[in-house]
């Protein structure tokens, strides 16, 4: 009993002495590391990397940029359900220890011992998850260990229970990169937290110790097997009924992609957006959770993207079947698996499906599609499919479907209006659409292409191309200020200018219709789009006047040639630059500068940036007390097509942003509730631009544009452009609302072909666009000026007349110009008396 009593002494001085020099081990550890412990105070400001998103204006997702899914979420947000699923699996008794769980420690030390080495799974709790996650490496060391250890304690010793939870819920990897429990309900489930249910909850907790190994996608055997273990977890704590157990275990695996849903279709202006905020935010940008609102109206744009992409198809139709997109030789034993391989590189364009012709004969065609299903497509279905001959020329219309599809091809179908399949082809032309508010240069839609995934060059700000008779609009305003008339009678006759770069040394402008109409009025002039009454107009104001008069529109000197082809449209524009040109007809006057972003919040929802830009603002105090007359505007607000410029509102981006155009990112006013509107500068006069817009509504109403008098408004106005070999087709037109251009060319400056001309390309996309745009919109036009007299003149000579006049009809004037022309008319009329008299 003495040596009992003894050894058990013995014992108890050596376990107390162990747990002594423990003690000591572990202060004299932590005195040594604890200068290079990092800080965990800002733990409680944690900032996660979250992704930039992009909304239109009436709030709907245009895209998500950066490398992380996340989606934030607070821990009261957080289902009961899904939190015991988490603690069920990862830690039980995390609300009950210190951030340490000694006697895991324990298990795991004794691991080490007993395997000889192997460090196998850690006793890691909740806390020092996060520690490890959020300031450590995932590396299995013993330094490593006990560092997570001592940062675990100080990290309980700050935060509470729940903040230390929330962090983890919303920090950790969950597979397919998704970062937090919210963000894997959504790509997992497609749901929110509170849409989850208990099997869905235990499989997301199951993910946390492998993520990319056990999750419902990647191994779904492996992940139902861990669920149920966590859910027999969630039994055996009581968060869960036997009832509840039961049927979760009996619930399949319902888990498949969801990624995250575009609401907009709008990718051109998602980049612009993605270029404009880098530039300003810096990397930050990206993954610090900033939500960007754009001006972007959702339903113009989706109406902006249907409208261009069928007006491409349109148009490729006329041209005919360039054949298969490829051809591949089956073997007569193929089955669906060398189909499914076969298909494997083709993505949907635009909704034009990938298929692949197993079948055919006279009659019909059986198409394999990526979806496994097989579509039959008779003759009626390919009716169009002639075959391409050259830019001008397609073949005779089929008269068997085994002369368009043969066994092998690998073709594009679509669904028509009455949903039945169609043969398709890619359009190998390309168009864009811009539109922007007249009022502030807001963009309302903007479409640089047929389909970003396969180009993404932004035709609708990066492209320089000719504008044509569209640009006739700003050289007639010129026009007009120089003391012209809508009346005024120019002749439309062949000319021939010398020219030392053609082969006989003669530039020969002419009409599109090789036709000449000899004197005319002006009006009739550009309702007809006459180039050789506008060469001779030009001629007449000077070249040097019209092409600086010209920038009041916006353009630089830059894109404007100096010479009289300037009256032909070979200035170098883009469709966002045109837009915001006409615009100024639109608004009375007022040039103003396109602008896509509206407000940035951040990741709280705070707005750090508010956009103020230089507005028309017709009605406002600020304007009706500004008498400056209408003149050039500032230096800083022209741009050459494809380069950024830097507005006159101050905008907050500095230097040039490639890739966005004329657009900026206008003057910051965020936390400002008292800032006065900043006035876009007055560029032409309001009774130019009522005499100016008087014409382009002619244009319409009977001129090149009449098909746009389909829509049945009479606020719209507008004008058509072509150039030489048909290599561009434009139409650009406006309301008061709406200030829309439409191009539709080649990238590589081929030829449209025969009769493209922008009424024939490029109208039909701007009408439906603008039809649907404005549909249950009242009118919108600018009222007549004060200084504007409507008088009765001859149709022949353009000069007032009297009412008895049978050759007699209305134009309009400045008020100034009437007596002027009224004595030219009497001149006129004496003239034509004293040459009766001199007849006898």
């Amino acid at each position: 009993m003495r040596i009992f009593k003894r050894l058990l002494r013995w014992a108890l001085i050596l376990a107390f002495s162990g747990l002594l020099l423990a003690v000591v081990a572990v202060s004299v550890a932590y005195w040594l590391m604890a200068p290079r412990l990092p800080s965990v105070a800002d733990l409680k400001d944690y900032h996660m990397q979250v992704p930039l998103r992009v909304l239109s204006a009436d709030g709907k997702l245009i895209a998500s940029f950066g490398e992380t899914r996340r989606i934030p979420v607070a821990i009261e947000n957080v289902p009961d359900r899904l939190k015991h699923a988490v603690l069920s699996a990862e830690d039980a008794d995390f609300y009950h220890h210190p951030g340490v769980d000694w006697r895991g420690i324990a298990r795991a030390g004794w691991h080490v011992i007993a395997t000889g080495g192997d460090k196998g799974p850690g006793g890691s709790t909740i806390t020092q998850q996060v520690a490890r996650n959020i300031f450590l490496s995932p590396e299995k060391l013993y330094s490593r260990k006990i560092t997570e250890i001592f940062i675990a304690l100080r990290i309980e010793h700050e935060l509470s229970k729940d903040q230390i939870l929330e962090l983890y819920l919303n920090k950790m990897f969950l597979g397919h990169r998704s970062y937090g429990v919210a963000a894997a309900a959504e790509y997992y489930y497609g749901k929110t937290l509170d849409q989850l249910t208990v099997a869905e909850c235990a499989m997301i907790a199951s993910t946390f110790q492998l993520p990319s190994m056990v999750n419902p996608i990647n191994n779904p055997k492996r992940g139902i097997a861990r669920r149920n273990w966590v859910l027999s977890e969630m039994l055996r704590h009581n968060y869960i009924t036997k009832a509840m157990y039961e049927q979760a275990i009996a619930e399949p695996n319902r888990a498949y992609p969801h990624e995250q849903p575009i609401e907009v279709d709008a990718p051109y202006l998602a980049e612009m957006v993605r270029r404009q905020v880098l530039d300003r935010f810096g990397n930050d940008a990206l993954t610090e959770g900033y939500v960007v609102k754009t001006t972007l109206q959702s339903k113009n744009q989706q109406m902006a993207v249907e409208a261009l992409r069928d007006g491409l198809i349109t148009y490729d139709h006329r041209h005919g079947w360039r054949g298969p997109e490829a051809h591949q030789e089956l073997p007569a034993d193929a089955r669906a698996a060398d189909y499914d391989n076969l298909l494997s590189s083709y993505n949907n364009v635009s909704g034009l499906l990938p298929g692949l012709v197993i079948a055919s004969d006279a009659k019909q065609a059986t198409i394999y599609l990526p979806s496994h299903e097989n579509v039959i497509l008779d003759l009626a279905a390919m009716s169009w499919a002639r075959p391409h001959v050259g830019d001008d020329r397609v073949g005779a219309a089929p008269t068997s479907v085994s002369s368009v599809l043969k066994r092998g091809d690998i073709i594009r179908l679509a669904r028509d209006e009455k949903g039945e399949w169609q043969l398709a082809q890619i359009p190998a032309a390309q168009a864009a659409l811009t539109s922007i508010n007249p009022e502030d240069g807001a963009i309302q839609a903007l479409v640089g292409g047929f389909n970003f995934v396969r180009s993404k060059f932004n035709r609708a700000v990066m492209a320089a191309r000719q504008p044509g008779s569209s640009f006739k609009p700003y050289l007639y305003s010129a026009a007009f200020e120089r003391g012209f008339t809508p009346s005024s009678i120019i002749n439309d006759a062949p000319l021939a200018l010398p020219d030392p770069s053609k082969p006989n040394g003669l530039w020969t402008p002419s009409n599109d219709d090789n036709k000449f109409a000899g004197p005319m009025r002006l009006r009739e002039a550009l309702v007809q789009s006459k180039n050789l009454v506008s060469v001779r107009l030009l001629d007449a104001i000077g070249v040097r006047y019209a092409r600086e008069y010209a920038t009041r529109f916006g353009f630089s000197l830059d894109a404007i040639p100096a010479n009289l082809s300037m009256a032909l449209g070979t200035a170098s524009v883009s469709p966002m630059s045109m837009a915001r040109g006409y615009a100024v007809f639109a608004n009375g006057g007022y040039l103003v500068t396109p602008y896509f972003i509206h407000e940035i919040d951040d990741r709280s929802g705070k707005p750090v940036y508010v956009a103020n830009p230089a507005r028309a603002c017709r009605s406002c105090q600020e304007r009706l007390l500004d008498s400056r007359p209408p003149g050039p505007p500032p230096a800083n607000m022209l741009s050459t097509p494809a380069n950024n410029l830097t507005g006159a509102s101050a905008p907050a981006s500095s230097g040039s942003v490639d890739g966005i155009g004329e657009a900026v990112l206008p003057a910051d006013v965020h936390g400002d509730d008292a800032h006065p509107p900043v006035l876009a500068p007055l560029v032409i006069e309001a009774r130019n631009d009522y005499l100016v817009t008087s014409l382009m509504k002619d244009v319409i109403l009977r001129g090149t544009g009449f098909a746009a008098k389909a829509l049945g408004r009479d606020d719209l106005a507008g004008k058509t452009g072509s150039t030489n070999d048909h290599r561009d087709a434009w139409f650009v037109g406006f309301n008061g609302d709406l200030s829309t251009a439409v191009w539709v060319g080649f990238d590589d400056y081929t030829s449209l072909g025969q009769g493209e001309f922008g009424a024939k390309a490029a109208l039909p996309i701007w009408m439906d666009y603008m039809g649907a745009a404005l549909k249950g919109l009242p009118p919108s036009t600018l009222p007549m000026p004060p200084g504007i007299s409507t008088v009765l003149i001859n149709r022949q000579n353009g000069l007032p007349t009297t009412p008895d006049d049978p050759d007699s009809m209305n134009e309009i004037f400045k008020v100034e110009d009437v007596d002027r022309l009224r004595s030219q008319a009497a001149q006129q009329k004496e003239q034509d008396q004293q040459h009766a008299y001199d007849i006898f």
